[in-house]
């Protein structure tokens, strides 16, 4: 899964860190997240969204292992 969160995270002015409190979580929670080495809980998940005013389908991407193959 994909993200957008860098992108609207510094669409906001947020730091991470303020973002990780905003969220009840830590700061590098937010950095693995972001490097896509981490998927976010569906709370978390709906949290973020929250915090930037989007679904939650426009802060993260989906991409099925099978798309593109036939």
């Amino acid at each position: 899964m994909e993200n957008k969160i860098k992108e609207y995270r510094e669409k906001n002015s947020l730091s991470q860190g303020k973002l990780a409190e905003l969220c009840n979580v830590t700061r590098q929670t937010i950095n693995a997240i972001e490097n896509n080495k981490y998927d976010p809980s569906l709370e978390l998940a709906f949290t973020l969204s929250h915090i930037f005013g989007v679904p939650v389908e426009q802060v993260f991407i989906f991409r099925h292992e099978m798309e593109g193959k036939k």
